[in-house]
């Protein structure tokens, strides 16, 4: 072993062909070198000898973990090996790299191209200084049940500052009553940031510069403003957030037959949780949840706790002015309702994401606490208005 490495020293050999004198790999060979250069220069390379070899320590993989990477990697798209990967320690908590999976794919015989991986910058991009400064917010459409299926809308949303996704649900339509149940999730779960990137879609933008959009009106009411993005590439991080649900979902819904948009958005929570938890981000280096712990911990941290009031659900909710008919009554769905208040005053008509109705007497703001009138449990939310 010391006649080879010192054959690599004077140049006369290569680590690979002392790889392939010894049956060993090139890289174990760089780090017996490594180690005789230390003795080297330590005046012993006559009485080095390398260390015990720590044998075969590679970890059986589990049946079921087999049987899931045969079905993720066989549709088509296939998963990402890291996908894989991170579906085996979170169903099974197997902790494997993704470069494991690949060569148990190409030994099995379901191994896919290598998508091209992009290089990590080398100046780091700007963020937020602070936990809940700034959410960026965006939608994408795509063909999330397979590529001849319908491209649904995925409301994306992300900490500027930790990249924990606050947010991720799919819905059939891109309108206002799917923002209002989206946001309100997610300011359930997490609080309320001080504002949210987006860009100069109506829902968001109007160019009367006094004026709000409705969607604009509902989070002024929670003290959350709106920064505007000119372009798409200044919106880097959720460009890069819908990247990696595009990669992942499709194979991920294919492998568990799943078609339906209730039951999608059944699993995207946990795939969400997982995520924030457990796999490390590229440019942070550790896991996103992990980097929000630690910037509260270093009082990095501006998120306002969720505190529902009696309006909350109310101003969540699609409201319009109606006026009580001659008879009395409101429109109600297709029906109409008699209300306990004066013929021809006005009443605030509040549709909620869920499908259900509410007729209020007084609108938020107003003072006081809400006065219900009526309510009405429809019969499921209407994601076309």
């Amino acid at each position: 072993m010391r006649y080879l490495l010192a054959g690599v020293r004077e140049c006369r050999l290569t680590t690979a062909q002392v790889a392939a004198q010894l049956g060993i790999t090139a890289r174990c060979v760089r780090k017996l070198y490594a180690q005789y250069l230390e003795a080297c220069a330590a005046g012993r390379e006559a009485e080095w000898e390398p260390g015990r070899s720590g044998g075969h320590r590679e970890k059986p993989i589990a049946p079921e973990a087999v049987d899931l990477w045969r079905r993720m990697l066989r549709v088509d798209p296939p998963a990402p090996y890291a996908f894989a990967a991170s579906e085996a320690l979170r169903l099974f908590g197997l902790s494997v790299a993704r470069a494991t999976v690949r060569r148990w794919a190409m030994a099995d015989g379901c191994a896919h191209e290598l998508r091209r991986k992009k290089p990590v910058g080398v100046i780091h991009r700007w963020q937020c200084a602070d936990v809940g400064a700034l959410w960026q917010l965006d939608v994408t459409p795509h063909a999330w049940f397979g590529s001849e299926s319908e491209r649904l809308p995925l409301f994306d949303l992300v900490d500027d500052c930790s990249r924990v996704i606050t947010g991720a649900r799919l819905y059939p339509r891109e309108c206002l009553l799917a923002y209002l149940d989206f946001l309100s999730r997610a300011f359930r779960e997490y609080g309320l940031p001080l504002a949210l990137y987006v860009d100069y879609h109506s829902f968001f933008f109007t160019h009367l510069p006094e004026n709000l959009t409705y969607l604009g009106e509902v989070l002024q009411h929670c003290d959350i403003s709106l920064k505007y993005a000119p372009t798409a590439q200044a919106k880097g991080k959720i460009e890069r957030q819908h990247h990696f649900w595009q990669l992942r979902l499709p194979s991920y819904f294919l492998t568990y037959g799943i078609h339906q948009i209730d039951t999608a958005n059944d699993h995207l929570d946990p795939l969400r949780l997982h995520h924030n938890t457990q796999e490390i981000h590229r440019e942070l280096g550790l896991p996103p949840q992990k980097a929000w712990t630690l910037a509260k911990r270093q009082h990095h941290y501006v998120l306002r706790p969720f505190r529902e009031d009696p309006w909350w659900r109310y101003v969540w909710s699609l409201r319009t002015r109606v006026r009580v008919g001659i008879d009395g009554t409101v429109p109600v769905g297709h029906l109409r309702q008699r209300v306990p208040v004066r013929i021809g005053s006005w009443v605030v008509h509040c549709r909620h994401p869920n499908g259900s109705i509410s007729i209020l007497a007084n609108e938020p703001g107003s003072g006081g606490k809400p006065i219900l009138l009526f309510s009405y449990a429809g019969t499921g939310p209407d994601w076309t208005i």
